[in-house]
């Protein structure tokens, strides 16, 4: 019987353009960061639907994973997202996206907010900066995720993925929280992704509600500094801020914890519980177009075979495998066959 993926995040639909670095300036924009937007960036998103050819593609951290998460799965595994949404035109092409791509939506639709929205900047050989308008993604409400059909489905799941986006959303902590108890009750696995600098910096209480459920943990080396800067740890090397991650409180003790930290090119490195450092090397890409969505696809990858049962190498080469096939794109888009094979 196949087993599930369940996900629950902000969706989001991105506008994806290429930009020169005029345009980030305008903005007070980096490459290769991601905020939220801000009043002043509001003009924007009707600017670079007027100005420059763009690319509308389904996105949000959480719903990238599951979407390439069951691209590599195919029939052999089932995915379900859950998050917020409009009752607009946005939430119509996210709704065909999600359905092509196979998974079971739980959306939460509601006609107050519209869709939310990404602008992901294209800005140089493999750069991008992303700007997320989350609108309706933030109204996502504990009760929909309590209703009795909704959670008969969520609560079925064998494996749990949030990206840390979904701190931000009023009740996305009190979800995630629900949760990762379950999980914990359950001996299934709830992962996590730092997601972003921001997050640590401006979630942090909401991040550390949520920790103690973590069975994996996941994040690139920028972030993990910035978790390390902000929660009081004076080491700057990788592994030995993974090593303090994976030592934080756990509800449960049944399952090790397992840091994962993305470093680009470089090696990935993995922490678990009991301390032991472990590196794996990147095979390099024959070209870079876009990492927008590399780290989901990491992810997603890793995930579908811990899905499927396989060996801690096996999911970090699926995920080096997933976000190497990316990363070669522009955007989060993967072609229609995976020829993705167990290394």
């Amino acid at each position: 019987m196949s087993k599930t993926l369940c996900g629950l995040g902000n969706p989001l639909l991105d506008i994806q353009t290429t930009v020169a670095q005029g345009y980030l300036d305008k903005y007070g924009l980096e490459s290769n960061n991601q905020i939220l937007a801000e009043e002043k960036h509001t003009p924007m998103y009707k600017e670079l639907v007027s100005w420059f050819p763009v690319d509308y593609i389904p996105g949000g951290a959480t719903l990238n994973s599951i979407r390439v998460a069951q691209w590599i799965l195919g029939d052999n595994g089932k995915t379900i997202y859950a998050g917020a949404i409009g009752e607009d035109d946005f939430s119509k092409t996210l709704l065909e996206k999600v359905a092509e791509a196979g998974i079971e939506p739980l959306f939460y639709v509601q006609n107050d907010l519209p869709t939310g929205t990404c602008a992901a900047l294209i800005n140089g050989k493999g750069n991008r900066s992303l700007v997320a308008n989350l609108a309706a993604a933030n109204t996502f409400k504990k009760s929909h995720l309590e209703n009795e059909a909704n959670w008969a489905k969520i609560s079925a799941a064998d494996i749990y993925y949030s990206a840390g986006f979904f701190l931000t959303p009023e009740e996305g902590p009190d979800c995630m929280e629900k949760v990762g108890k379950h999980a914990a009750d359950n001996n299934k696995i709830y992962s996590m992704n730092l997601s972003a600098p921001f997050l640590c910096q401006f979630f942090k209480t909401q991040m550390h509600k949520i920790l103690p459920y973590c069975d994996y943990i996941f994040g690139n080396e920028t972030e993990a500094a910035a978790f390390a800067e902000n929660n009081d740890i004076k080491e700057t090397s990788i592994p030995e801020i993974a090593k303090h991650i994976a030592k934080l409180n756990k509800v449960n003790d049944k399952r090790k914890r397992f840091v994962v930290i993305t470093q680009g090119c470089e090696d990935t490195v993995v922490v678990d519980s009991d301390g032991i450092v472990m590196g794996f090397p990147v095979t390099k890409v024959e070209k870079l177009v876009d990492t927008n969505g590399a780290g989901d696809a990491f992810v997603a990858g890793f995930l579908s075979q811990l899905l499927l049962g396989k060996t801690l190498e096996e999911c970090v080469n699926a995920g080096h495998w997933s976000a190497g096939v990316i990363i070669q794109r522009m955007g989060c888009t993967f072609p229609a066959e995976c020829e993705f094979k167990t290394l």
